[in-house]
C-alpha cells in the first residue's frame, strides 16, 4: 500500500480526480471549476462536440497545458458506434486513450457490458488505452481486465443521479480482485460521496454532474478535490475497527506518562 501517482497505462497523474465537461451553464464557469478541482484529466464526449462552430467547441475552452483530455464514447449504444467514435478521437489528434461507454438502456443509462467488452477487445488490439465504464459487477470487471483494459470504472450509482455510492460492498469486491486501477464513475453528488469512494480504496473518482449542477460549481469543484485527497489519506491511514460498545478515549491504564 503506497501513495504513488495515479498510473493508467502509459499515463501518470498527481491528482486522482477526473472531471467532466457537460451541463455547465457556460464555458467560463466550466473553466473555473476545472481549475478549482485540481484535476489533471478532463473527459470529453466526442459525439457531443460542436466542430462546426469554434466558439461552441468545448475543446477550445480546455487548458491543454494543464489538463489531459480523456475522450469518451458517451451517447453510443453499440460496440460499432463506440469503436467509430474512438477512432474519430484519434484522427482529431487527441490522446490515444478512451473512456469506453456503451449504454444499454436509454432511460436508466445503465451500461451494456457485453457490447462494451466487444468494443474493448477491438480497440485494445488497435493500440488504445481502454478505461471501460461498467456496472458494479466483479465478473465483468475481471473480463475487462483480461481483455487488456488499463483500468475499470464501476458506477457508484446511475449516471447523473447524485445518489452517491449505493454499492460499497460490490465496489470492495471489485477492488479486492482487480490488478488494474479502479476508478469509481457516476453517481457522485457531493464531497462525502467522493470521500467514501476513496476510503473504500478506489484509485480515483470520475465525476461531472455533481459539480456542474451544484449551486456553486466552482466551490463544489474545490470540495471534490479536497474530498478525494482526504479520502485517499484516510484509506492509507487505516481506520480504527468498529465496535459495538463504547470505549473510553482516555483509559486509566496504558496511557503515556
Amino acid at each position: 500500500m503506497n501513495d504513488n501517482k495515479l498510473k493508467i497505462g502509459k499515463f501518470e497523474f498527481s491528482s486522482r480526480l477526473i472531471i467532466g465537461t457537460g451541463k455547465y451553464a457556460n464555458f467560463d464557469i466550466m473553466k473555473k471549476a476545472h481549475e478549482a478541482s485540481g484535476a489533471e484529466v478532463v473527459t470529453v464526449a466526442i459525439r457531443r462536440v460542436n466542430f462546426d462552430n469554434p466558439d461552441e467547441n468545448l475543446l477550445n475552452h480546455i487548458d491543454k497545458n494543464k489538463m489531459t483530455i480523456l475522450p469518451n464514447t458517451a451517447g453510443c449504444y453499440t460496440a460499432e458506434e463506440a469503436i467509430r467514435t474512438a477512432r474519430l478521437a484519434r484522427e482529431l489528434g487527441l490522446p490515444d486513450w478512451i473512456k469506453l461507454e456503451v449504454i444499454g438502456d436509454q432511460k436508466t443509462l445503465m451500461p451494456d457490458n457485453e457490447e462494451t467488452l466487444k468494443a474493448a477487445k477491438i480497440l485494445v488490439k488497435e493500440g488504445f488505452t481502454i478505461l471501460p465504464y461498467t456496472n458494479d459487477d466483479m465478473v465483468y470487471a475481471k473480463k475487462f481486465e483480461e481483455a487488456g483494459a488499463a483500468a475499470v470504472m464501476p458506477l457508484g450509482a446511475p449516471i447523473g443521479s447524485g445518489q452517491g455510492i449505493l454499492n460499497p460492498n460490490s465496489i470492495k469486491i471489485i477492488l479486492e480482485n482487480a490488478k488494474v486501477p479502479v476508478i469509481v464513475d457516476a453517481g457522485v453528488g457531493t464531497a462525502s460521496d467522493a470521500a467514501i469512494a476513496m476510503e473504500l480504496g478506489a484509485d480515483g473518482v470520475l465525476l461531472n454532474t455533481g459539480v456542474a449542477l451544484a449551486k456553486d460549481p466552482v466551490r463544489m469543484a474545490k470540495a471534490m478535490k479536497l474530498a478525494v485527497e482526504s479520502g485517499r489519506d484516510a484509506f492509507l491511514a487505516g481506520r480504527m475497527p468498529k465496535k459495538l460498545y463504547a470505549s473510553a478515549s482516555s483509559p486509566a491504564e496504558g496511557t503515556i506518562k
